[in-house]
């Protein structure tokens, strides 16, 4: 799964790997968690992109109430053509997430007991972003209130996630973005065919400091290695 990343940019950066004309605003943030509003890549009516902010968590359109949006984080990109939760975001509200890197957690030994250690994953090229492949949602409250959430499509991991956790976010590369975004793209296999796991030779991991555990948390020092 993808339960916590990282966008810290530059802007400059976020926005010259992304094609964006529009101004955003998105400050830096080191522990981004589920519920949080977070920075999506869209494709505009004119074909351009635009940055929004949507609340991490998707909320189908058919739901009820937002409760549902805090156990729809994540999306497995097996299942997200199919799923009742996904199907309709997938053909028609596709996104991207630009992320400086993401969190995973591997049990470790400490003292005798077992620990959950956190780890950076981040691209191997120093000011590179990942843009990870999601899904948005327009949902409306029974008293007319509009909600724009979204969520983070899942992948089996590479060899280099493997040891720590089984699943990682679908990483898109740079010139699959255009097809992933473009509404007018259908078909369910080529889009299918996106969802795979990112090369592992473009990435690195390493521990970080266990203070991001708490996701009320938030320093630059959450990225750097121990």
């Amino acid at each position: 799964m993808c339960g916590r990343y990282a966008l810290y940019g530059p802007t400059s950066r976020i926005r010259e790997q992304f094609d964006l004309d529009d101004g955003f605003d998105f400050g830096p943030r080191y522990n981004i968690a589920p519920t949080a509003k977070v920075l999506v890549v869209q494709s505009g009516p004119g074909g351009e992109r635009t940055a929004r902010l949507h609340r991490w968590g998707l909320i189908p359109s058919w739901a009820k109430d937002v409760s549902i949006g805090a156990k729809l984080i994540n999306a497995r990109g097996e299942t997200v053509a199919e799923k009742p939760a996904f199907r309709a975001a997938f053909r028609r509200w596709r996104c991207i997430v630009p992320a400086n890197g993401f969190y995973e957690w591997k049990a470790a030994q400490e003292a005798g007991r077992t620990i959950k250690q956190p780890y950076f994953i981040r691209p191997q090229a120093e000011g590179e972003l990942f843009g990870f492949a999601g899904l948005t949602e327009r949902w409306v409250s029974p008293e007319g209130e509009e909600v724009h959430t979204c969520c983070i499509i899942t992948t089996g991991a590479n060899v280099l996630m493997m040891p720590i956790h089984d699943r990682m976010p679908v990483i898109l590369a740079p010139n699959d973005y255009s097809t992933w975004l473009d509404p007018t793209s259908t078909d369910v296999g080529s889009l299918r065919a996106l969802l795979r796991p990112a090369a592992a030779g473009n990435m690195t991991a390493y521990p970080v400091c266990r203070a991001v555990n708490s996701a009320r948390s938030d320093s630059a020092t959450f990225v750097e290695p121990v």
